[in-house]
């Protein structure tokens, strides 16, 4: 018989003073309650993500959102959301972003001059900030 056989259960190893990270690096303090916890998720997951080809169209094509853009955006894809919209274009002066609305990400961005004799595809919804 080859092989080396052990009787003994493995028990995994745990060094001392240590717990076993279930929330992400996120530390949580005993002040915090669920509620509040919950609540940072869910904050997290309303904002809208820019993809890296939006990011280099943005950089590209010298694109510069402020916060308050950035809400509007999010306010936009929220409610095309409400909507049922799962592809949209967002058109906010004149910036156009191709927007996936399920995934809450900006897909591609385009400027004024980008945007003559442009077709967009895919899209199932506009919305106009």
């Amino acid at each position: 018989m080859n092989g080396i056989y052990n009787n003994r259960p493995l028990i995994p190893v745990i060094k001392p003073n240590t717990t076993p990270n279930t929330n992400q690096g996120q530390k949580i303090t005993p002040s915090q309650g669920f509620d509040s916890i919950l609540q940072q998720q869910i904050s997290k997951q309303t904002e809208v993500k820019f993809s890296k080809h939006a990011l280099d169209r943005l950089q590209e094509r010298n694109i510069k959102l402020t916060k308050e853009e950035l809400g509007k955006i999010n306010d936009a894809v929220n409610k095309a959301a409400e909507k049922g919209v799962k592809e949209a274009l967002i058109i906010m002066g004149n910036t156009a972003l191709v927007t996936s609305i399920k995934n809450k990400t900006v897909i591609t961005a385009a400027t004024e001059e980008n945007l003559k004799s442009n077709v967009f595809t895919n899209i199932d919804g506009a919305i106009i900030i």
